[in-house]
């Protein structure tokens, strides 16, 4: 493959793709990634929840909604300090990104907003890169992410936009594209993938991952999240998506988008460490880590980092360093500033 990035990927394609020999497969995927990446790096991201609880959404596999009776009770948002604090322990473990979410359905031009401005603000001036997930965005409050010094911005597409009505009722297909649209137009990186085990056929898989190649550039980083089932919800009692699935989906996702990160993200809790290592060598150069084994709440299971680490020693790897994505001109810009002595936070 060369340096052609395309977007204009035909299901046949995909699946022709997707279908091959499963190690036939992997070899051209880990082909296509020592092209693009280091193979012996890893970014590390830590999740932190600021605003847990009590959204408003019907996301059929989320904890966090109002809807559900799940046991994730709704708590006050973080304060900066708290933030701060948590931030400071995952640098020290090798962690290179933190990504704030909180539970809403979208940004709301008020007080709290303005504290996450503040946080993305405080962490950044740590060295770290900094992503959000807050729900919908609109261009203006992207613009005010992207002056604060936002790295990084996730708004997943979960599925196909057929299958996406059947799990979520309450925003559109169209919604998450605007606010995918919306973010493209700042410096801001993009983090869009989706969720697998939801009960969706491999052409929903496929279409997703048509849908974000169609975006311009692609997105930076593409999280592949395995179902995490949460007691309480419509999609409680699901089957386990197939080890051979995965890895399948991370090779594709790969092939189809070359120079993004393919994060493997949630239910990776799930994966022994030999399945772990064949996602990496199909093309995942990206994980989330935690200092304790939850992920965003206590109904999302996460490996530690000291797991972590110990998983990426035994391989050989190691973890990536903040700004360091050779794809990403948004890295390039951070990095220049880091190094002259500048802080990455643009001014307004």
């Amino acid at each position: 493959m060369n340096d052609v990035l395309r977007h204009d990927w035909t299901l046949e394609e995909l699946q022709a793709l997707h279908d091959a020999p499963l190690l036939d497969l992997v070899f051209q995927a880990a082909t296509v990634h020592r092209q693009f990446h280091n193979p012996r790096e890893m970014q590390v991201s830590k999740l932190i929840s600021i605003k847990t609880g009590a959204c408003p959404e019907d996301c059929s596999y989320c904890a966090q909604s109002s809807r559900y009776s799940t046991g994730v009770g709704a708590e006050r948002m973080m304060d900066r300090a708290q933030v701060v604090e948590i931030a400071s322990r995952a640098k020290a473990a090798g962690v290179s990104r933190v990504c704030l979410g909180a539970a809403w359905r979208s940004v709301k031009d008020n007080d709290q907003f303005d504290r996450v401005l503040d946080m993305v603000r405080s962490v950044t001036d740590m060295g770290m890169e900094v992503c959000c997930t807050l729900g919908m965005l609109t261009e203006n409050q992207a613009k005010r992410l992207e002056d604060a010094g936002l790295y990084a911005y996730n708004h997943n597409v979960d599925s196909s936009e057929e299958f996406y009505e059947t799990i979520i009722t309450t925003r559109t297909y169209a919604d998450r594209l605007q606010t995918l649209g919306n973010v493209r137009k700042t410096n801001v990186t993009l983090c869009s993938g989706g969720i697998i085990g939801l009960g969706e056929s491999v052409i929903d898989r496929l279409k997703m991952l048509q849908t974000l190649a169609a975006v311009r550039p692609h997105p930076e980083s593409v999280p592949i999240n395995i179902l995490s089932r949460v007691e309480g919800t419509p999609l409680a009692d699901n089957a386990d998506v197939p080890v051979w699935e995965v890895i399948r989906m991370i090779a594709t996702t790969r092939l189809v988008m070359p120079k993004s990160d393919v994060r493997l993200t949630a239910g990776r809790v799930k994966l022994d460490p030999t399945a772990q290592a064949m996602c990496f060598l199909a093309g995942a150069n990206s994980i989330f880590s935690s200092e304790t084994e939850f992920m965003l709440t206590k109904a999302v299971p996460s490996p530690s980092y000291d797991a972590d680490r110990e998983l990426l020693s035994a391989l050989g790897m190691t973890m990536r360093p903040a700004f360091a994505n050779p794809h990403s001109s948004r890295a390039a810009e951070c990095a220049a500033e880091s190094a002259a002595g500048h802080s990455v936070v643009a001014v307004a």
